[in-house]
């Protein structure tokens, strides 16, 4: 498993990873490369998009999400000056809302800023970008929608090899995320997930892995960030993304150091083969001894015959161990 990039944390895991049934996957950074780019700014009405950048960029600034940096990112790129907004407060799983010169800025999902602001009039702009498998980031102003920023986060490369090949060992993909459907279907449908649940706020992410268990379904979840720690702890196996965050590695059975989805596939054949050898082990330690004992207590083998035998017990033990 160490020459493979896996760190399994205990033996338990050897024995559960086995018998899992469907892996749970979150979208970003575990299905996707985890490095979003900003691919097109749109204004509405009057505003330019460069306008629209830097209340987003403004109101971003202070956030450490994803989205967030690509934000940040595309406004520094782009020369756009980043504005100190005031009173920033993040809302878990759908935006933030700050302040510039006393007016109100929302940046976040279509859902979180429609809570306040009317988007009946760019509804069909949003769900054109969300079926190319964008995440649309709604931005407001002063109690206005002035823009969008749409942004993609590529497949990692053995995707589609990843979830192709659980299929074929029987192990159910699914995708978890806090994006919104259209987009999580898209990204689905380029990897070959089938089953996705979305959106899902950080919270109800270990909710929705207890829903399966409670369906009798032994269930490992893989994920890399903050939010996926609670659904890590709750699974039967939970795996992190090596280059995830301290605290999603902490909470996880499984550690992957590589970013490869592959290497999950890998450490469930680990899992099998280690469990299977276990089970070889006791076989021919109980049937040495349990022909050996009897015989030897009874008097009709050696006590150097014996102890012959007791040593090609263990060898044959540690020979097998060393095979396969």
């Amino acid at each position: 498993a160490a020459r493979k990039g896996i760190l399994i944390r205990s033996g338990e895991t050897f024995q559960v990873f086995k018998d899992v049934d469907i892996i749970v996957l979150d979208k970003t950074g575990t299905i996707t490369k985890g490095k979003p780019q900003v691919t097109e700014v749109i204004a509405f009405g009057n505003e330019n998009s460069d306008f629209v950048l830097k209340l987003a960029a403004s109101a971003e600034r202070f956030s450490e999400h994803p989205l967030a940096v690509a934000i940040v990112d595309q406004a520094r790129q782009k020369g756009v000056k980043i504005l100190p907004a005031r009173e920033f407060k993040a809302v878990s799983g759908k935006g933030v809302k700050a302040k510039l010169s006393s007016k109100k800025i929302l940046v976040g999902s279509p859902a979180f800023v429609a809570e306040e602001i009317d988007l009946t009039k760019v509804r069909g702009v949003i769900k054109q970008l969300e079926s190319e498998g964008k995440t649309v980031v709604v931005v407001s102003y002063d109690q206005q929608a002035v823009g969008l920023v749409a942004i993609a986060d590529t497949p990692k490369d053995d995707a589609v090899l990843a979830i192709a090949e659980m299929k074929k060992r029987g192990l159910q993909p699914l995708m978890i995320t806090g994006d919104n459907e259209q987009t999580a279907k898209a990204i689905a449908r380029q990897v070959g997930i089938d089953e996705v649940i979305a959106p899902v706020l950080p919270d109800q992410k270990a909710r929705q892995v207890r829903r399966l268990q409670r369906q009798g379904l032994k269930v490992a979840m893989v994920g890399d960030g903050i939010n996926d720690a609670p659904a890590l702890m709750q699974a039967d196996v939970g795996i992190a993304i090596g280059a995830g965050t301290d605290i999603a590695i902490e909470s996880s059975d499984v550690i992957l150091i590589s970013d490869r989805l592959t290497t999950i596939l890998d450490a469930f054949e680990i899992s099998k083969s280690s469990y299977n050898k276990t089970v070889q082990n006791l076989i021919l330690a109980f049937s040495f001894n349990g022909f050996g004992v009897p015989l030897a207590v009874t008097g009709l083998v050696h006590p150097g015959w014996a102890m012959i035998a007791m040593i090609l017990s263990v060898s044959a033990v540690l020979a097998n161990s060393f095979t396969g």
